[in-house]
Formats: C-alpha cells, sequence, structure tokens
C-alpha cells in the first residue's frame, strides 16, 4: 500500500553505494526479477521489500543498510520496476512473491536474513516470516499494512472524507452514482477493465488520492483536472494494487494475526508515523499485542512515507538494533 510518489529517488547524506551484483533472476511462470546485493559481501544478509504491491526498489534504499555491515539485497517484486514482464499479474500473488524471495535466498546462498519492509513490504514481510520463520534473523516494518479489506474502508471510506472531504467528493465524482455504494470495488474494477478510456482516469485517480493520502502535508489537497487526451504515463502502482486487492492479497482473512504465533523468537522493530493515514498506529499495536517479541517505535510529526522527518533515520536505527541482538536458535 505504498502510492507512486514513494518510488521518486530522494537524496540522502551520501550518495549510494553501488551495487555488488545485479542479475536477472529466472523465478519461473514467465517471470523474470531484477536482484542485486549491495554493501559487504562478508556482512549480516538482509533484505529489503518495497511497497505497493507493484512499486519497486530504488538505488537510495541500498542506504538504509551499513555498507561495513551488512549484504543488504534489494529486487523488484513481480511485474515491478525492472523485473520482466513488466506490469505482469499473470502467476502473481502473494504465495509467488514468497517463494521468489526462497529462490533469491538460496540462489545467494544465504541460511538466514534479515527481514525489513514498509507498508505492502511489511505485509510481505510478515506473511514471508511466517511461512519461513527459521529463515529469518529479525524483522524491522515501517508503516504497518495487513493486507485487510478493513484497513482499505478505513482509509477510503472513513479516512479520507473525514480529513479531506473535497478530495472525497472528487474521488467519488469519477464513478456512476450506482456505484458509489461500493466505491472501492467499482476503482478496482474500472482499473482492471482492458479498455484505457475506463482504466486510465480511474488508475491516475486512485494513485493522486493515495499519494496525499500518503503526504503529511500535501502540496494539493484536490484531484487535478481530467483532460482530454492526457499524455502523462499512467502510474503503475494502482494497476498492481488493484489486482491484489480485489482478491484479498490472496490471504485469508486476518491472516497475519491469527498466525503471528508463527513469529515467536524472532525480533522485531516496529516503526510507525503517528500521523500516517494509510497505514495509522491502531495497526501497528494490533500487530504489538499479538507479537511478544516485537518493539513499537512511534515518530511523531511523521505521517506514511519513508522520507517523512525521522522516520528514515528510525528505519536505519531499527536496523542496526536489530541486528545487535542475540541471535535466537530455531
Amino acid at each position: 500500500m505504498t502510492p507512486e510518489a514513494e518510488r521518486e529517488i530522494r537524496p540522502g547524506p551520501t550518495s549510494a553505494a553501488q551495487p555488488l551484483t545485479s542479475q536477472m533472476l529466472d523465478v519461473g511462470d514467465g517471470h523474470a526479477l531484477y536482484v542485486e546485493t549491495s554493501g559487504n559481501a562478508d556482512g549480516s544478509p538482509a533484505i529489503y521489500l518495497h511497497g505497493g504491491p507493484g512499486s519497486g526498489c530504488q538505488p537510495d534504499h541500498r542506504r538504509l543498510f551499513d555498507t561495513q555491515r551488512f549484504r543488504a539485497v534489494l529486487f523488484d517484486q513481480r511485474g515491478a520496476g525492472r523485473s520482466r514482464p513488466k506490469g505482469g499479474r499473470q502467476a502473481n500473488t502473494l504465495p509467488h512473491l514468497i517463494a521468489d524471495m526462497e529462490t533469491i535466498r538460496t540462489t545467494l546462498g544465504i541460511e538466514r536474513w534479515l527481514v525489513v519492509g514498509g507498508s505492502w513490504g511489511a505485509t510481505l514481510a510478515l506473511a514471508y516470516a511466517q511461512a519461513h520463520p527459521d529463515r529469518v534473523s529479525g524483522i524491522v516494518l515501517r508503516a504497518t499494512f495487513l493486507g485487510t479489506r478493513a484497513e482499505l474502508e478505513t482509509a477510503f471510506l472513513e479516512t479520507l472524507p473525514r480529513f479531506y472531504p473535497g478530495l472525497n467528493a472528487d474521488f467519488l465524482s469519477l464513478l456512476r452514482e450506482g456505484e458509489r455504494a461500493a466505491p472501492l470495488d467499482a476503482y478496482w474494477r474500472r482499473i482492471l477493465d482492458p479498455d484505457s478510456a475506463v482504466h486510465g482516469p480511474a488508475a491516475r485517480a486512485w494513485g493522486e488520492t493515495e499519494s496525499i493520502l500518503s503526504q503529511i502535508a500535501p502540496k494539493q489537497t484536490r484531484l487535478g483536472p481530467r483532460a482530454a487526451g492526457e499524455t502523462r504515463p499512467l502510474p503503475a502502482t494502482p494497476f498492481m494494487e488493484a489486482h491484489y486487492f480485489v482478491h484479498d492479497c490472496f490471504m485469508r482473512p486476518d491472516q497475519l494475526i491469527a498466525e503471528a504465533n508463527k513469529l515467536a523468537g524472532i525480533p522485531g522493530i516496529v516503526v510507525q508515523g503517528r500521523y500516517d493515514l494509510l497505514c495509522p498506529p491502531a495497526t501497528a499495536h494490533r500487530l504489538i499485542a499479538s507479537w511478544p517479541n516485537a518493539e513499537l517505535r512511534t515518530v511523531d510529526a511523521a505521517g506514511h512515507l519513508l522520507y517523512d522527518p525521522g522516520v528514515r533515520d528510525a528505519v536505519i536505527a531499527a536496523i542496526n538494533d536489530i541486528a545487535d541482538r542475540p541471535q535466537h536458535p530455531r
């Protein structure tokens, strides 16, 4: 659940380390993933999971990991970023992504790794750790999203009209009167429609609305006019999000909380922006209540994005702190 805006490369204090290795890894089903490693080839293994679903990793994400301490693995998930086919939704489910992580781990000869993810990346991190707890040395999450419809309804049907009533009116105006009783289903249906005249405006409106909700102080709080003959490229993330959300993220209802006992013994730190309108603190608190080995760190004056004040530093500190802790035998 990460807006397209988060894909922008943001400058850090130093230039991002160059990759040690990069490859296109064939994972079957017609998919090839972009996979890179950076940092210290003999360092502690860690993997970064980008958001969306459908956004992609960026060079700046390497800077989350101390280059002397970690062997960081970044990859673009199926259909995202540099992976191929671009935007491919065939054979693209949460179980596929979990299996891809195992293929990457074994290909790189890694026994266990620290798993780091934000927003949708947090969803994937939890699902992977519950499927393969013996392969996880620790977890760092940001902006916890549990992949449930209830979270999406809270964000788009309750938070949106409460905080941005004008934007909510714009969001609903794209839909016919009969569709407004179930706007999420209507948007996802439109975004997945093969007709560009249908999916184009819906994808733009969804992406812009999600982007505004993600920002602590957005520069605009209304949807821009829909110009005839729009030539800007469509954002990629809404298509993958619609694909996943219409299928309940390919999970059973409340699966990640129901199976939180599988995280027992895995140390975790959850970084949470106080004013995150997409993935609010209540979700992180709910997870922590079911995961005794996890610690919640709230960043005040921050919202959803990694680059909100204090969030990036908190994630870096959490990664180092988890790596400092004794390894739990599995």
